[in-house]
């Protein structure tokens, strides 16, 4: 199963990279914290960020992990350290920004899809979180935490020099080409210089493939696929599927979908027979109004929300 972020062993410590989305692919914390406990305690780490965030409870989980690690933890924001990814990267003894990295923090956001009470709860699970966020860059930064506060609510990007005069990091170093592109659509004030560097046609630190040899005489040869466009098509699918099976209340299966590369159709199928086999048919006793049991309104709720383009 593709994941989000790798640990190489050095001949000294180890070097954890965490470049995509956390929490992506259906890989929570959970394995990420299994294969940093693999580690020896007083191993010093290396930790590489270049990520748009993710998951926010995972990021924390993680967070909290890299804290108690008893060697020393460097952390080195290749580009962007943005929403979780930056909480993370407080964990650092030292943090590095090249001089044209990025970071940013805000307040947590979450979905629910429920009743009132759900909501509630998911507002009130969000505002523990904020509070966690918010002591943990005031602690690095020296700040006051309603400054933090305010600036979070704001959601605010800092460039090396801005992040360093905040005390969110510590060492300037010299520019870096960013290493990967990221949808930043969701976010409100992202800078025009990260925007313009996710548009790029062109990875800038890519290596140019050979040129492919050329097919033999009288056979078809299509079009080299886009790897930017591969990637973008992987992400959307992997996030769709996570969001189809926290909506369907089985965020247990993406996983499982996401290895097999199951179909979106097949998906949608697989989650809908699950969550009928999981609620009990209490019509027989307990006449309900609407549509009967079979009607399947989960499905109609899935499709409703995830329309198939095309």
């Amino acid at each position: 199963m593709k994941t989000w972020y790798s640990i190489c062993a050095l001949d000294e410590g180890a070097e954890i990279s965490i470049y995509d989305e956390i929490g992506a692919y259906g890989v929570s914390a959970k394995a990420f914290l299994a294969d940093l406990g693999k580690l020896p305690d007083a191993a010093p780490l290396t930790l590489r960020l270049n990520s748009p965030g993710g998951s926010v409870f995972d990021a924390v989980a993680i967070y909290n992990t890299l804290k108690r690690h008893a060697g020393n933890v460097t952390v080195t924001i290749d580009g962007i350290a943005a929403s979780a990814a930056s909480y993370i990267a407080m964990a650092g003894d030292e943090i590095i920004m090249p001089e044209n990295a990025f970071l940013m923090i805000h307040d947590p956001s979450g979905l629910v899809m429920g009743t009132a009470a759900d909501m509630r709860s998911m507002a009130e699970a969000l505002d523990k979180v904020g509070a966690s966020l918010i002591k943990g860059y005031a602690a690095k930064s020296g700040k006051a935490e309603d400054e933090i506060a305010k600036l979070m609510a704001a959601e605010t990007w800092f460039d090396a020099s801005e992040a360093i005069d905040m005390g969110l990091a510590d060492t300037l170093a010299a520019p870096v080409k960013m290493a990967a592109r990221f949808d930043m659509s969701g976010f409100r004030n992202t800078p025009e210089a990260i925007v313009a560097t996710m548009k790029a046609k062109a990875d800038p630190v890519t290596v140019e493939p050979e040129p492919a040899p050329k097919p033999a005489v009288g056979s078809k040869a299509g079009p080299e696929p886009d790897p930017a466009t591969i990637r973008t098509e992987a992400m959307a699918y992997a996030k769709t599927v996570v969001d189809l099976c926290r909506l369907a209340g089985q965020p247990q299966m993406a996983a499982g979908f996401l290895e097999a590369e199951t179909s979106l159709e097949d998906v949608r199928k697989a989650l809908i027979d699950a969550r009928a086999a999981a609620d009990p048919d209490i019509s027989a006793t307990h006449p309900q109004p609407g549509p009967a049991p079979q009607a399947k309104p989960w499905g109609d709720v899935i499709a409703r929300t995830f329309k198939r383009k095309g």
